[in-house]
């Protein structure tokens, strides 16, 4: 079984070369994971992604949705609408990532009322 899983064998790995390393960093990142778990329900325009994240920037909000559509998590699409809009909603593959997010979820919740 661990044979399948090469992070969990003891050979040699650096963290700029394991898959897994480079995709939780990324998820880590401040307001990565959150602005996904805000596309759930739907695409939504900027303002009102801003909205649901309190704190965050305009300028963090733009890094973020630039790298969250980089690595094809999420669309931006134009909206045909006076004024111009543009909303951002989850691609397939950010869907798919969602669901994998919600048993991590669970189980921090879970951590959390522990006390660990």
């Amino acid at each position: 079984m661990a044979e399948d899983l090469p992070f969990l064998t003891a050979d040699p790995c650096r963290p700029d070369q394991c898959l897994l390393e480079d995709w939780l960093s990324f998820l880590g990142h401040r307001w990565n994971a959150l602005v996904l778990w805000q596309l759930e329900a739907g695409p939504l325009r900027f303002s009102e992604l801003q909205a649901q994240l309190p704190g965050i920037s305009p300028k963090v909000l733009t890094e973020r949705l630039a790298g969250l559509q980089a690595r094809a998590l999420i669309r931006r699409e134009a909206v045909n609408s006076y004024p111009a809009a543009v909303t951002y909603g989850l691609t397939a593959r950010g869907e798919a990532l969602r669901q994998v997010l919600r048993p991590v979820y669970d189980w921090a919740e879970a951590a959390a009322q522990e006390g660990a």
